[in-house]
């Protein structure tokens, strides 16, 4: 798949694409955070603290980046999560991302806040489609969300509970970013200076919560915050991932978990896998990092849950630092709303593509033939100052998590 050169490069220049492109309370919603947003900091200080271990000579000529996950095979260990809102970017966003995972051979995971409905997220391409789902206070309208996704062919549920109550957005708040839009002589005033945005919602309309809309008779909101706090139940537990366990067929998934303790639970319950996740620093301001956590995760779970982690993955070989430290594979969600801002299905394809050829780079150069032949190994952690005691720049024996090869989940 050979993309045209005007496209970007990395993700973080589809990000300042899509920084020019769109009006700014469109764009502060996609790259905003929670609080003093120092857990997006974080997490990319988290990442950037992880060293890579090149391991030439070894053959690689033979070299794949194929994975297996819940009995699907991918191109690469990646999957493309679930973003809220994603028409305000590009019309028909939620259909665009769906598209260019399917083209690309991973799996989309549709949003319960997304401004598409499911018949046609399910009709974008022959591509393996997740359905994420927030449980509200009235269950009934989750259990008849879940039954629908059932019905449609959505193969994979993925609850999301790091949801008690909503993070404070303060771009948001700021940018009174609501739904529908309330315009503002300030807003106007940056659609005016983002005509091509502009005249694209236009033709398209105002994007709204589509499943949410039908399913809860949604008026006006202040903002999406406030919308959230509405809706979402701060009770929810164990025991609702039971129930859900025993509504749901298919392979059922936790989003939005960070204490390593609730494995064993997770396990009890029976559940297939857990997404490591801050949210993307979109909920607890000052919370640790996800990668941070994953040693923790994966020596707690050893090969009875498939792990997949997000929040603040933007390169290839932050997807193999990850894989490294024991997971099965990473959700983006930031790094693909850039992209579809700047050209829908095809520049999300391109962004993809971007990230499918520097995990390649980085693999081969770390010496990996197959993707489950990573391990802990291949990750050093930099030390703050060298001392007289330990003059090496790296500890060998930085906590990285155990260093036998990893046994992952997968099933």
């Amino acid at each position: 798949m050979t993309r045209a050169s005007h496209h970007p490069h990395s993700i973080a220049e589809f990000r300042e694409a899509a920084r020019r492109r769109l009006p700014k309370f469109v764009f502060d919603y996609v790259d905003g955070g929670s609080g003093s947003e120092s857990t997006i900091s974080e997490n990319r200080s988290a990442l950037d603290r992880l060293r890579l271990l090149g391991a030439a000579p070894v053959d690689v000529s033979d070299a794949s980046q194929r994975v297996t996950l819940f009995g699907q095979d991918l191109s690469m260990p990646l999957i493309i999560g679930p973003t809220g809102l994603a028409g305000a970017v590009w019309p028909r966003g939620d259909v665009d991302l769906a598209k260019a995972a399917a083209e690309h051979g991973i799996p989309f995971v549709m949003s319960t806040a997304a401004t598409a409905n499911m018949e046609d997220v399910i009709a974008a391409g022959e591509g393996s489609k997740w359905f994420q789902l927030y449980l509200f206070r009235d269950r009934e309208v989750s259990e008849r969300m879940v039954d629908r996704a059932q019905a449609l062919g959505f193969c994979a549920l993925e609850v999301t509970v790091d949801n008690a109550i909503p993070g404070r957005r303060l771009r948001d708040a700021r940018n009174g970013f609501s739904l529908p839009f309330r315009w503002t002589p300030r807003k106007l005033a940056s659609c005016l200076a983002h005509p091509k945005w502009s005249l694209q919602m236009a033709r398209a309309g105002v994007p709204k919560l589509e499943l949410m809309a039908a399913e809860l008779g949604l008026e006006s909101m202040d903002t999406i915050a406030e919308l959230m706090q509405s809706q979402l139940d701060p009770s929810v537990s164990w025991d609702d991932i039971a129930r859900l366990r025993d509504r749901w067929p298919g392979p059922l998934v936790v989003k939005g978990v960070l204490d390593p303790s609730h494995v064993t639970r997770a396990k009890a319950v029976g559940v297939d896998g857990l997404v490591i996740s801050n949210h993307g620093g979109r909920q607890l301001d000052g919370s640790v990092a996800s990668i941070d956590m994953l040693p923790e995760f994966r020596s707690e779970a050893g090969d009875a849950l498939s792990l997949l982690i997000d929040s603040g993955f933007r390169t290839g070989s932050d997807i193999a630092r990850a894989i490294a430290l024991g997971a099965d594979a990473v959700q983006v969600g930031r790094a693909t709303l850039y992209a579809l801002a700047t050209g829908g299905a095809p520049a999300v394809a391109a962004a993809l593509e971007v990230l499918h050829r520097e995990f390649e780079i980085a693999q081969m150069l770390m010496g990996v033939r197959r993707v489950d032949e990573m391990s802990p190994a291949l990750i050093r952690r930099p030390l703050l100052e060298p001392t007289a005691a330990n003059p090496n720049l790296f500890d060998p024996n930085a906590d990285t998590g155990p260093r036998l090869a990893i046994s992952r989940g997968g099933a």
